[in-house]
């Protein structure tokens, strides 16, 4: 791709290029994976030992009770990496309401009974087994030196991390492992997780056996009982990751990969597909009709993804329904470019996250997400081994249709890594993390660099709107305040937030710039959280 590298956006960020390199929400993520490269490791490797430290670097957004995704090129082709969690066997409806009340609808937000068997784990060991260079053990290195040092918390980290003080200090384990002194660490402030280091050293030597089938998943089941969840060690060790068939969809001559559902990859893909329908390129990047377009074509998407989408065995429609041309097509009619709509599904039958990205000269390029899901996930951290856990579950309906919760099940995902090909060749391996903003930051990134030639880290650092439901819409405050107007005035209800990292996400990019051993790579690290882009 050709870019503009004149930046038009206020950012303190400049794009990197280099033949290896890691992109990462924190520097010291990025150094991790950086280290490996130069220990003769390969993206992979990286890519690992980044997701392993900022476990340690970013709890506020993932722990070692995560669930994970990737997808990544292996030199040849295209492989991609389920490691989402599924419900503990004693989940049913039936359990919830037990437990909750009949009027409950969906598991608890935060608690035991919110964490389905975290899978970043499982799927670091996958990745390893099937495309690492180094041995696992050396991955952990960085995460584990980290985790007994310590490090100094940055700005960004520290602001989440007190924000959530209140709602979480309460929960099960929360206070023992982050908040020292009573409270939440201060910017600059020396924060160690030795309990995490020995949960990672255990994790290095078995190679991960110690969490799905050892002392980890047992000191889980040991914790969860006597707080009042369900969780076994049994639960743990029938969990496996799964190798999947990435999907895709074509825009502007390149093709956009995402990991099939139960995630919610699909959306950003619906979304292109809508707007290759018409001529983006020809519409202002920031003005009016650009973003009134995008944001209807998003609205779209998720009037199906949040009707269809689940666990593959349960949906009633397809992946290939949902993309169809002439369905897309269909849909596209139905916008109209002087007002805003609240759309409902059609029919498509026929008859609080990290995420990371790593690449090397060899060729070999890391998509890959992990996150606890709302900031620290469910508040729960057993507290002999630091294991922070998601509330994944959270995300299961009670109630009938395809996302209700069952043993073994699931839930709906919203985390998703992005790889964008061009006639089957590697281009980019990105990010927006963010919930429900990732297909949109997907889709708002993409359009600015594939319809306006804009430039990975500026079209990072450029201002995003998120569709929340109905016709409310978030902005951030550095949208021009004429676009912000006329978006209102078409029927947007706009509220402009000033909390980037809370409602925008934060996204990592690496492009190819042409051969990786000759010209390398360019590498953006989003202005929004503490991150950085490295490489050599």
């Amino acid at each position: 791709m050709n870019f503009d590298y004149n930046n038009p956006y206020t950012s303190t960020r400049i794009p990197l290029f280099a033949r290896n390199v890691v992109s990462t929400s924190h520097p010291l993520g990025a150094q991790a994976g950086l280290r490996m490269l130069l220990k003769g490791g390969n993206a992979v490797d990286a890519a690992i030992a980044a997701a392993a430290a900022m476990t340690i670097v970013e709890p506020v957004s993932n722990g070692l009770g995560s669930d994970a995704f990737c997808i990544l090129w292996d030199g040849k082709e295209l492989h991609g990496l389920n490691a989402s969690g599924r419900a503990p066997q004693a989940w049913t409806p039936d359990y919830f309401k037990r437990k909750y009340g009949d009027g409950a609808v969906t598991p608890p937000k935060r608690g035991l009974d919110s964490v389905t068997v975290p899978g970043a784990v499982a799927g670091w060991v996958a990745m390893s087994e099937r495309f690492g260079r180094l041995p696992f053990a050396d991955l952990m290195e960085p995460a584990i030196e980290i985790a007994e040092r310590g490090y100094l918390l940055p700005p960004v980290v520290q602001q989440k991390w007190a924000a959530a003080t209140d709602e979480l200090k309460a929960m099960p384990g929360f206070a023992q492992s982050f908040l020292p002194w009573g409270r939440a660490p201060n910017v600059g402030e020396l924060f160690q997780f030795k309990a995490a280091a020995r949960a990672l050293r255990a994790i290095a030597q078995s190679k991960g056996a110690a969490y799905y089938g050892g002392e980890i998943a047992q000191a889980i089941e040991k914790f969860s009982a006597q707080n009042g969840g369900s969780l076994t060690a049994k639960d743990f060790a029938s969990y496996q990751p799964e190798w999947v068939q990435p999907i895709g969809k074509d825009y502007r001559g390149y093709t956009l990969h995402e990991i099939p559902p139960n995630g919610q990859g699909i959306s950003a893909l619906i979304a292109l597909g809508i707007l290759d329908k018409f001529d983006v390129a020809g519409l202002a990047v920031d003005g009016v009709d650009s973003q009134h377009l995008q944001i209807e074509a998003m609205k779209l998407a998720f009037a199906d993804v949040y009707k269809y989408v689940a666990e593959p065995s349960s949906m009633e429609v397809s992946v290939d329904q949902m993309l169809d041309d002439s369905y897309l097509a269909s849909r596209a009619k139905l916008i109209d470019m002087k007002k805003a709509q609240d759309f409902g599904a059609g029919n498509p039958v026929k008859g609080g996250t990290i995420y990371l990205t790593a690449a090397d000269e060899d060729g070999m390029m890391v998509s890959f997400i992990q996150s606890n899901y709302m900031g620290f996930g469910s508040g729960c951290v057993e507290p002999e081994f630091g294991i922070s856990l998601q509330n994944r579950g959270h995300g299961f309906s009670l109630q009938t249709g395809v996302n209700q919760v069952a043993p073994g099940k699931r839930p709906f995902h919203t985390i998703i890594p992005a790889f964008l090909t061009k006639d089957g060749q590697p281009v980019m391996s990105y990010g927006v993390m963010g919930a429900n903003m990732q297909p949109q930051g997907h889709m708002q990134t993409l359009v600015r660099m594939l319809d306006y030639g804009q430039n990975p880290q500026a079209a990072c650092d450029a201002p995003r709107w998120r569709y929340n439901a109905g016709f409310e819409i978030n902005v951030e405050a550095a949208m021009n305040p004429q676009t912000v107007q006329g978006l209102s005035e078409r029927g947007h209800r706009m509220e402009v937030i000033n909390d980037s990292y809370q409602d925008f996400g934060a996204g990592q990019f690496i492009c190819r710039a042409g051969d990786p051993k000759v010209e390398g790579y360019v590498a953006a690290s989003d202005s929004r959280r503490d991150g950085q882009a490295v490489g050599f």
